[in-house]
């Protein structure tokens, strides 16, 4: 069993807090989320998370104008500097100061980075504004943020800065409700020029594309369109105006005596401007408003194009692309990222979120598709390769429970404590059949039948466990015995069996068709919390209260091992603990477990920022996988900062609203109350707690998953670097290799290449087989290397695009994983399929062993026909589209010739 797994993406969370930017080419969109940032290609349909972290939630990000360079800072001001094409961390710096959503800023030239109050420190006001080089990707240094200027004027926070088209000077805005206009460099006899007027905070300013106007929004509703004076505008149209002195043409800004020109207002009753920006090129103002709707107005006539409510909340953020079609939005409320386009009024994209936590997730059974349930109620399908949400349910009224997928995975089942068990059609998409118990319960687990034909559902009020007839929909039978909350079930995979643990401290393994439902329980020392059956059946693993994992022989009845978690999973302080985390006891225990494809490990999480891989058989931790390094959540951190922690308590969990300046800040619009789980808890913060309430592994045995605080995290095998060879010789070479595949021996090259274990020898080897040799070879490959073949075949099936190509990199330094993938799809399927008539009769009596390995080429091949029926479809549509043309072309042509025909006879007659 291989433990290389590595972050692969984040689903789950679209968007959190701060601000959403475009990429250069437009094509993509950059949302924080938490601590790290995410992607979604708008062209290929495609999301990915970029692998590292800050130290807190992201509350800025800013991309250099080629795209080469990201800056993401946090909410306390530390900075991260990545290359974003190749998605390393080049450097850090702390800032010293939390910065605004759009208070960091490349210039269109990328040579200097503005930072909105950098260096003030958590004490004073954030009134200035530094402008630092930006760091060469090339160079090194031991110093790379070197510092140019430090701008101070306002007297309140600076909310945002802008740059002028030439870079030679920017403008900030601030709370003091004026906009000041600086210069990069020192101009002789220039003073910052201080735009006024405003009756509130001033969110925005923004130059026009000439630099001869610039445009001032503030948050009451107003936008003032700043121009020359007349004074000096009748002289420049006379040329009485003062000669130009040298670097005149630069400081064109910095000479005009700036004036008023107009006053706008947007007339949005009740509302209040959150964000804006501008696309220059076409003169588009975009404004997001408190009550979520967003306008579009051309400037400076102030012409209103287009408005729409697109969101319940306020819109924290928006961003336009540079062609100016499309307009991203993001919602912190409601966890919400859309892309609008603005001309054809459609949706590019619309992803949002589970609203509260999300509690549990399955895989489909070809490890496509995830699906997730929440507290908010909803159960939500993702696509593993695109890493979107395609299908929400909301039919449940209260949380999610338990999600299962039937066995062949058209059929998603679902468990809430609104007292109904739900089933979904994942073809046509909707809720077919509802379960419900004689009388009214909470149902808290959730396992199906092998064959799909049963379910059967736990109670935490009841003690029982109901099952239901799928294609009926009637009560079968209600298993009794159990004296707690039923708390985990699960069904044998090759058997009727049904196990099920409890806070009786028992488990209980039923024969759900017997007639007699007499059955002796395994007395455990605490409370089950939850229970896994291992790929073929034969064993049990349940997990305890006290933090102990225990393996049950199902045939014999009795225990066979034990595993002590309980200083495995322990990890983190809270910031209300008064132990430190190595002597506190509360949580270390697993709540959820998943055995691997092949049954050697076993995968743990629980109420930890860990998540823990153990080797079954030995009983020892392989791997342990920290979930989140993100600060701002509770749990994270091993030890607390004294400076931290006073005698009214820690800092953290003190409730600062009421020191707000707005009135809107101050106000407690959840109306929380005493006891209530979520808001400030009506005197202190509410922190949310880094932990994993469910793990999952893929069925194809490459990837889990797990659904913790900070979304849906994917982890997937890291094969790019690893040398990992398989009965090595001192005779086996790649040059072996190579002469084995120029003297025709392909047979021996293909297994040499197996042994070396290298992808690209691999690659070379097999497709190097001619097409009339494929059964040949097929028929004499050893079982051994058959898994190997049968996963490597499959892995060149995946459509997926490598995350190195979908930022742009040089193909020559893409890694030898990616090397995988390759279109012949004729040539692969007729591997797959002389495999499998050469080899069928030994891989159906070793079914169990080669499982993973069936279900990875079913995930290929059913990739690959999606993936024609898509082009098919694209082409039908095109041929179509030009089919219609055409007819319409010698419609209008028939039609021309005989009104000319008409005309010529007329003309005769005349």
């Amino acid at each position: 069993m291989k433990s290389n797994f590595k972050f692969s993406n984040l689903c789950g969370t679209v968007y959190q807090q701060g601000n959403v930017l475009f990429t250069q080419d437009g094509n993509s969109v950059l949302s924080p989320v938490g601590n790290r940032v995410s992607v979604f290609d708008l062209l290929n349909n495609k999301s990915y998370t970029l692998p590292f972290q800050n130290r807190q939630n992201i509350s800025c990000i800013a991309l250099s104008p080629d795209g080469t360079i990201l800056l993401s800072v946090d909410i306390s001001g530390r900075a991260i500097l990545a290359n974003f094409r190749r998605r390393v961390v080049l450097h850090q710096i702390n800032f010293k100061a939390e910065i605004p959503p759009g208070g960091v800023k490349f210039s269109p030239d990328g040579k200097w980075i503005a930072v909105v109050g950098a260096g003030t420190g958590k004490g004073g006001t954030s009134a200035s504004v530094q402008v630092w080089k930006t760091p060469s990707l090339l160079a090194r240094s031991l110093v790379p943020f070197e510092l140019h200027r430090t701008y101070t004027g306002h007297f309140d926070d600076v909310v945002s800065v802008e740059w002028s088209p030439d870079s030679s000077c920017f403008i900030t805005t601030s709370k003091d409700m004026t906009a000041r206009l600086f210069t990069l460099n020192p101009v002789e006899g220039f003073r910052p020029k201080t735009f006024a007027g405003h009756r509130d905070v001033v969110v925005n300013a923004y130059f026009s594309s000439d630099s001869k106007t610039i445009y001032t929004v503030s948050r009451d509703g107003a936008v003032f369109v700043w121009k020359a004076k007349q004074q000096e505008q009748n002289e420049e149209e006379n040329g009485v105006g003062p000669e130009p002195e040298t670097g005149s043409i630069e400081n064109v800004i910095a000479n005009t005596r700036w004036g008023i020109s107009k006053r706008n207002y947007f007339n949005q009753p009740g509302t209040k401007v959150i964000c804006s920006t501008f696309h220059s090129p076409s003169n588009l103002l975009v404004v997001g408003f408190s009550t979520g709707v967003f306008g579009l107005w051309e400037m400076p006539d102030f012409t209103n194009i287009h408005t729409l409510s697109i969101s319940q909340e306020k819109i924290s953020s928006v961003a336009i692309n540079k062609s100016g079609e499309w307009l991203a939005f993001g919602a912190t409320n409601l966890g919400q990222l859309l892309v609008w386009e603005w001309q054809s009024e459609s949706y590019i994209l619309k992803q949002q979120g589970h609203y509260f936590d999300m509690n549990i997730l399955s895989y489909s059974p070809d490890g496509q598709h995830v699906a997730t349930g929440g507290d908010d109620g909803k159960v939500k399908v993702w696509n593993t390769t695109s890493g979107f949400c395609f299908i929400t349910f909301s039919e449940h009224s209260a949380a999610v429970s338990q999600v299962e997928f039937a066995k062949q995975g058209q059929v998603l089942f679902s468990a809430s404590l609104d007292g109904t068990v739900r089933a979904f059609d994942l073809i046509r998409y909707r809720n077919f059949r509802t379960f419900t118990s004689p009388s009214p319960v909470q149902f808290s687990c959730l396992a199906v039948d092998p064959s799909g034909e049963v379910i059967a559902a736990g109670s935490t009020d009841s003690f029982q466990i109901f099952l239901w007839s799928v294609q009926t929909g009637k009560l079968l039978d209600i298993l009794s015995g159990h004296e707690g909350p039923v708390s985990g079930l699960a069904f044998s995979p090759l058997s009727n069996l049904l196990a099920s643990g409890s806070w009786d401290k028992t488990v209980r393994v039923w024969n759900v068709f017997d007639r007699s439902h007499a059955v002796e329980p395994f007395q455990l020392s605490s409370d089950v919390l939850t229970v896994a059956f291992r790929p073929d059946g034969k064993e049990l693993a349940a997990s305890s209260l006290d933090g102990q994992i225990i393996f049950f022989d199902v045939s014999q009845g009795r225990q066979t091992s034990l595993i002590e978690g309980r200083r495995d999973v322990s990890g983190g302080r809270k910031a209300d603990d008064r132990r430190s985390a190595a002597n506190s006891s509360s949580g270390k225990s697993f709540n959820s477990l998943t055995y691997t494809a092949d049954g050697s490990c076993l995968l743990a999480g629980g109420n930890s920022k860990y998540v823990i891989l153990y080797d079954v058989r030995d009983g020892v931790m392989v791997r342990k996988f920290q979930i989140s390094e993100n600060l701002s959540l509770d749990g994270t951190e091993e030890f607390l900062d004294s400076r931290r922690v006073t005698e009214a308590g820690n800092l953290d969990l003190v409730d600062d609203a009421g020191d707000a300046s707005d009135l809107e800040d101050r106000l407690d619009v959840e109306e929380t109350l005493p006891g209530t789980q979520r808001g400030d808890l009506s005197k202190r913060k509410y922190k949310r707690e880094a932990r994993t309430k469910c793990v999952r592994f893929s069925p194809t045995g490459t990837s889990w998953a797990a659904a913790s605080t900070e979304g849906l995290l994917l982890y997937t095998l890291d094969e790019t670097l690893t040398f990992d060879p398989f009965d090595l010789s001192m005779e086996l070479t790649p040059a072996a290799v190579h002469k084995a595949i120029k003297e025709g021996e392909f047979l021996q090259a293909l297994i040499m290449a197996f042994r070396l274990n290298e992808r690209p020898l691999i690659r070379l080897a097999y497709e190097s087989v001619p097409k009339s040799d494929v059964k040949l070879v097929a028929r004499q490959i050893p079982p051994v290397y058959l898994e190997k073949l049968l996963r490597f075949v499959a892995a060149r099936l995946d459509p997926g695009p490598s995350p190195s190509a979908a930022v742009g990199v040089n193909r020559t330094t893409v890694d030898s994983g990616d090397a995988l993938r390759s279109p012949h799809l004729e040539f692969d399927l007729m591997w797959i399929r002389a495999l499998l008539f050469a080899h069928g009769r030994y891989l159906r009596g070793h079914s169990t062993e080669y499982a993973s390995a069936f279900r990875a080429v079913w995930k290929g091949l059913v990739d690959a026909e999606q993936n024609i029926l898509r082009i098919c479809d694209e082409n039908m549509a095109t041929l179509s589209f030009l089919i219609d043309q055409s007819r319409a072309k010698q419609t209008r042509e028939t039609a021309n010739k005989e009104a000319s025909e008409t005309r010529d006879e007329m003309h005769l007659d005349t």
